[in-house]
């Protein structure tokens, strides 16, 4: 019998801010970081990882939900733990003490994704499979008993689902033959940063594109000059044949979203991502309405799988932009790709942060192998920066996705990483980063 036996948690930080990297209109200064933790087993060699990102400040507060939230694993026999994913989501999620601070939202909800990541990550290496495999090897209804279906029966009742997914079923074994000689299309922002000058995004847009990627997202919202040089800049680079992807990080009312998508309309957008607040359904429906043809992309800060119920019954949204540490996990992410797909909506997910692109990679291959069964107008986000911190990096080529094989969920970090960048005592930040001030006040910081 093997059983969890301990855990440990990290606050990581990286200085993402000291060259802009991840600035956007409403975060201009943010350090991509993550609140990390690793389930250890009596089994040598045997543990799991698992993390919800974040961008700074505030990674403390999820470290502590985790600890309270990662409790009752321990001492607990491994195969009962991931035998039912589906029953040890709910009774984590089950604390009502704890379900009171939330409920399915805030640290307490990120702190749910990032122990059910590192249970799913044990589960699959325990398997001996990646996490997209140990899914799609699943029958259509123990995929939907391990989602979180719950409140979610107006939209699609669990039976539904199964038999939705039962549609899907017979052509799996080709859907992933056709990943393994294509991949998964995808979309970077790695030029896009706001803070980044000119020069630095032609530069980055022009690597990108000698990679084989022709859709690329600019962040804007910044001010209405700025965006329409940096737009012209980057349509001029990609053609006409090239999409370009718009993110306002949130930081417009509804009124304005729709004017300055107005001045933006003549650079022929893909979409404009989150034009506005997170929560506001209506707002959204109304900017979509408001901009037409350019569609409107969002979700990647949906707190809930409730959230993106309602957004898709309102028409908020065109793109479904599931995020893998906000949703609690796999679990979360399943019943919102269900619903999805049955809507016909596209889910492009969210990857601007620490690790990210690493989960998304196996929700992507889920969601085109067993659930929607579809690459029309799916792209997943891409970003180059921060893998090398990974054992298991995700690989792109030619602009796509590639499977990987390596059994887990491809989220365990490098042990000198967990070292250096652990806040604030990590070698970085005691000894580098005090260095990197300083030349940043002498204007000695390089682009």
């Amino acid at each position: 019998m093997t059983r969890i036996t301990q855990y440990d948690v990290y606050d990581l930080r990286f200085p993402t801010s000291v060259h802009a990297d991840g600035s956007d209109a409403m975060n201009k200064d943010g350090d991509h970081s993550a609140a990390y933790v690793t389930l250890r087993t009596d089994r040598p060699g045997l543990e799991g990882h698992g993390f919800t990102f974040t961008i700074g400040r505030g990674t403390d507060v999820c470290v502590q939900a985790i600890r309270d939230r990662v409790q009752p694993l321990l001492g607990m026999d491994l195969d009962e733990a991931t035998r039912d994913l589906g029953g040890t989501y709910r009774m984590l999620a089950s604390d009502t003490q704890l379900r009171w601070i939330g409920p399915d939202k805030g640290a307490v909800h990120l702190a749910q994704a990032a122990v059910m990541n590192a249970v799913w990550d044990l589960a699959a290496k325990a398997a001996g499979k990646p996490v997209w495999e140990f899914v799609t090897d699943m029958s259509s209804e123990e995929i939907v008993d391990t989602a979180d279906m719950s409140y979610l029966a107006d939209e699609i009742t669990p039976a539904e689902a199964v038999a939705l997914l039962e549609e899907q079923e017979p052509r799996r074994a080709e859907r992933i033959a056709h990943l393994e000689e294509h991949g998964f299309p995808c979309y970077s922002t790695a030029a896009g940063w706001l803070g980044y000058s000119d020069e630095k995004m032609r530069r980055l847009i022009r690597k990108e594109l000698d990679a084989g990627t022709r859709n690329i997202k600019l962040k804007v919202g910044g001010s209405v000059e700025d965006d329409i040089r940096r737009c012209g800049i980057a349509r001029e680079m990609i053609g006409p044949e090239g999409r370009l992807m718009l993110d306002a990080n949130q930081v417009w009312d509804v009124p304005t979203a729709i004017e300055w998508m107005g001045e933006l309309a003549r650079f022929d957008p893909y979409w404009i991502e989150e034009p506005t607040h997170p929560d506001d359904i209506l707002g959204h429906a109304r900017i979509r309405e408001g901009i037409a043809p350019i569609k409107v992309a969002t979700g990647e800060h949906g707190m809930n799988r409730i959230l993106h119920k309602q957004m898709m019954q309102a028409g908020s949204y065109d793109f479904c932009q599931i995020d893998a540490c906000r949703l609690a996990s796999v679990n979360e992410v399943l019943a919102v790709l269900i619903m999805a797909a049955r809507r016909g909506i596209p889910v492009c997910p969210h990857a601007g942060g620490v690790g990210l692109c690493e989960l998304i990679q196996h929700l992507i291959f889920i969601d085109y192998v067993a659930i929607s069964g579809t690459l029309d107008n799916h792209y997943a986000e891409y970003i180059d920066h921060l893998h090398e911190h990974f054992l298991e990096p995700c690989v792109v080529r030619d602009g796509s996705y590639r499977l990987p094989r390596a059994p887990g969920y491809s989220s365990g970090m490098r042990a000198r990483s967990l070292a250096d960048y652990s806040f604030p005592d990590g070698r970085y930040w005691a000894e580098e980063h005090p260095k990197v001030l300083a030349a940043r006040a002498a204007g000695r910081v390089d682009e």
